[in-house]
């Protein structure tokens, strides 16, 4: 059985303007440095638990539910990324936290680069995966566009939000990572999706469409703000990433001038999950040295790129 962490104190944000609440877990006493880790798209703290033993009792670590996901508050109100982001400045506040390692894979990849944007200096590094900062047709609005589709018909038909789940992991992961998992384990883990959010799947649509003021304001201002963040930048990115494939997440490197990339070949769009001791790895050791030239045996086979380079390989097999 899988190790789960138990947080040391779990607590709410409250929001008494807008009549909601958020949700935080906190691992650990304060005396250490603190990660926080971004949930994805249709998460909850708990799907992490399993995953804190990686990093803590090293350092502490924050999670914490978006409006619209587990114990904090779901209502039908427009939710905003920058918002979300927020929140977490707000957490770490109630808990004297200065500075953290953030983390986003996916959807908690858009709250990682917004954290940064507005808190640029209560970061000592950040990681990012699966994400884009740069204008695509093929992401927003035509992907993001056909789960909502999906999302705003299933309010109607429950049987078509349960076809969606069915295309989600078809979507996710890699060919490799798929044919290693029995059947009888994705369908428990599309079943407790379904099951989380089928009463509340206009949760789903909301913090689907937060995504659009979030671009809104990258075609208006571009990377601006993205760009200064100063502190060390890990982007990993999935060889076979086919929500964002590689060519999305490269200019990533231009966009933060203190970065570096690792391809994790063979690797769907959830690298935590895909590749977990790789990515952990990875990330424990830029929180520790706080810089992105370090050396890992684990990365020796992989292909990195710097700002100024271009992938060699994408999504293509040597």
């Amino acid at each position: 059985m899988v190790e789960k962490a138990l947080p040391t104190r779990s607590g709410y944000l409250e929001l008494p303007e807008e009549n909601a609440r958020i949700y935080w877990d906190y691992f650990g006493n304060g005396e250490k440095e603190c990660c926080v880790f971004m949930n994805g798209l249709g998460m909850h703290t708990e799907a992490w638990h399993t995953s804190v033993p990686n990093v803590h009792p090293e350092f502490d670590v924050l999670l914490y539910d978006y409006r619209g996901q587990g114990k904090s508050t779901r209502d039908d109100v427009p939710y905003y990324i920058s918002e979300f982001a927020n929140y977490c400045a707000r957490i770490m506040d109630m808990l004297k936290i200065d500075k953290v390692h953030t983390q986003g894979v996916s959807y908690g990849g858009f709250i990682t680069a917004d954290f940064g944007r507005l808190h640029p200096d209560r970061l000592h590094t950040q990681t990012i995966s699966g994400i884009l900062l740069t204008e695509h047709l093929m992401f927003q609005p035509w992907y993001q566009e056909i789960s909502l589709t999906f999302y705003n018909k299933g309010l109607r038909d429950l049987e078509v939000f349960d076809l969606y789940t069915r295309y989600l992991y078809e979507k996710t992961f890699s060919e490799r990572f798929l044919a290693m998992l029995t059947p009888e384990r994705v369908e428990r883990m599309r079943v407790k999706f379904f099951n989380n959010y089928k009463d509340s799947i206009i949760s789903m649509i909301r913090l689907t469409e937060a995504q659009n003021p979030f671009f809104a304001n990258i075609k208006k201002n571009g990377t601006a703000g993205y760009d200064k963040v100063k502190a060390p930048t890990l982007i990993l990115a999935g060889e076979y990433d086919r929500a964002v494939p590689i060519w999305m997440q490269q200019p990533l490197l231009d966009i933060y001038p203190n970065s570096r990339m690792y391809i994790l070949p063979d690797c769907g769009h959830l690298t935590y999950f895909e590749e977990s001791e790789i990515f952990w790895e990875n990330f424990k050791t830029l929180a520790r040295k706080k810089t992105v030239n370090y050396e890992l045996d684990c990365n020796k086979k992989l292909e990195y790129l710097v700002p100024g380079q271009k992938c060699k390989t994408v999504g293509v097999r040597k």
